[in-house]
């Protein structure tokens, strides 16, 4: 069967006359939390740390002004780039097809959409095929971007980008560091965490005034846990709420039999408890007979 021709989004002439800078740089904007990459050489690295393996479908989120996306689409994938900046819209839709022709020789292989990445329904895109995400993403958004990967993970099996420094070692944190927490156990429940290297602020157009960090996320073969995983995320982002207390303290609104909190993991703090012990602990609350 011939694949679906996928519908395109704001691709192509988007009111030019609004915005004077078609042909020069845009300019970031700190409420969109915008700050541009501008070494050639980090963004080789981004973009080839996504593998495409059993898949070629792309999402690129906040391009700016293409940095990555030139080097994304000098591999062999589908990409579409979304931002919800309509300078950044505007300049790859009219210079950055100028100035990368030789690399845009086949039109359909990028789709460049103003939408924002959060609200936006990705099955309108997609339908059931799988993709990637990557991308420098903003700083502001960054953990609600991991949250909504989540959500999709059925049909995400890798994900990769820059992040703050603090929140991509987070997310790739062990048990028992202080910085280990909601994040780290919700990703790590299903994907495979890598921090591949740490980014200078200098290489940002405006420097930000933190380190960055690269990660690349690789989901795990087996997608479903052998527990309640509604009750999962509830039980694990309970417990951070109140990352000081035990796990007897901290998950009091469950209303648990004294017999199971007589168990020794509710001695424990939730920094110390690894995925797999908190799948132990749903399954013992979802059992208990209260």
């Amino acid at each position: 069967m011939p694949k679906k021709k996928r519908k395109k989004y704001n691709n192509g002439n988007r009111h030019p006359q609004k915005n004077e800078q078609i042909d020069g740089a845009v300019k970031a904007k700190k409420h969109l939390g915008q700050h541009f990459l501008k070494d050639e050489s980090v963004a080789k690295k981004i973009a080839e740390t996504l593998s495409l393996d059993d898949y070629k479908n792309v999402l690129e989120i906040g391009p700016g002004m293409g940095v990555l996306t030139k080097y994304l689409l000098q591999r062999d994938l589908d990409l579409v780039a979304m931002d919800l900046d309509e300078e950044s819209i505007v300049y790859l839709n009219h210079s950055f097809p100028l100035e990368h022709a030789s690399i845009l020789k086949n039109k359909d292989r990028l789709n460049i959409i103003e939408a924002d990445f959060l609200k936006f329904d990705l099955k309108q895109l997609y339908g059931e095929e799988q993709f990637a995400i990557t991308g420098n993403f903003p700083y502001n958004i960054s953990s609600q971007i991991v949250f909504k990967m989540l959500e999709m993970r059925q049909q995400i099996p890798e994900f990769s980008g820059m992040f703050q420094k603090e929140v991509a070692k987070r997310i790739c944190e062990a048990p028992g560091s202080k910085t280990y927490g909601i994040l780290s156990v919700l990703v790590q429940a299903y994907y495979d965490a890598e921090y591949l290297f740490t980014v200078p602020p200098g290489v940002f157009d405006p420097p930000p005034k933190v380190d960055s960090g690269v990660l690349r996320l690789t989901r795990k073969k087996e997608l479903n846990l052998p527990c309640d995983e509604r009750l999962f995320f509830k039980v694990v982002k309970t417990a951070f709420n109140q990352r000081r207390k035990t796990i007897r303290n901290s998950l009091k609104i469950f209303n648990l039999s004294d017999n199971l909190k007589e168990n020794t993991i509710f001695d424990q703090r939730p920094e110390q408890l690894s995925v797999a012990d908190f799948i132990t602990l749903t399954q013992k609350i979802a059992n208990d007979p209260v």
